[in-house]
């Protein structure tokens, strides 16, 4: 393993803690706005939707899911937008290293609050249109899906390459 010079970091890029940290702020922030373009689709048609003329009909457990997955929703979007108001309330402090792990970790628990809250829409949405035993385990292989897509093949990733240094 070689030194490390003052302008070094361990990634190998010539950079020092400010100018990483500066260059992971860009980087977390333009996968937040990726992340809460969906989120925002996705809970604007969740509004919508108790003001159909349908709704009224919707069985008490339906009713149920859809308030519990607009408030997964809502908890997504105060998650993701989490990590925009943390930097700006702690700006000209000299926390940016301490900021960058934060809102990191807030965009993360955001990204678990968005599986939670398709799953529960697509719960609520193949219980509709499907009204068959099958929907559950149908929302169970998506849920598996995305846990893969989004944390299982990037962990395993990170474990297979980050060992090669």
């Amino acid at each position: 393993m070689r030194a490390l010079g003052p302008r070094q970091t361990s990634s190998g890029r010539d950079e020092s803690p400010e100018e990483r940290a500066d260059r992971r702020w860009i980087e977390l922030l333009q996968e937040v706005r990726v992340i809460q373009t969906g989120v925002q689709i996705l809970f604007g048609f969740l509004l919508t939707v108790v003001f159909t003329p349908r709704f009224p009909t919707l069985s008490h457990t339906d009713q149920l899911i859809y308030v519990v997955t607009v408030l997964l929703g809502a908890a997504t979007t105060g998650a993701l937008i989490g990590t925009v108001t943390f930097h700006r309330l702690v700006t000209g402090h000299r926390l940016k290293p301490e900021t960058v792990v934060w809102a990191s970790r807030l965009a993360l628990v955001g990204l678990v609050l968005l599986l939670a809250t398709v799953a529960s829409a697509l719960l609520l949405i193949l219980r509709l249109a499907m009204s068959d035993a099958f929907v559950p385990w149908i929302v169970v292989g998506m849920v598996v899906w995305f846990a893969l897509c989004w944390f299982a093949l990037p962990a395993w990733a990170l474990r297979r390459y980050s060992s090669k240094e």
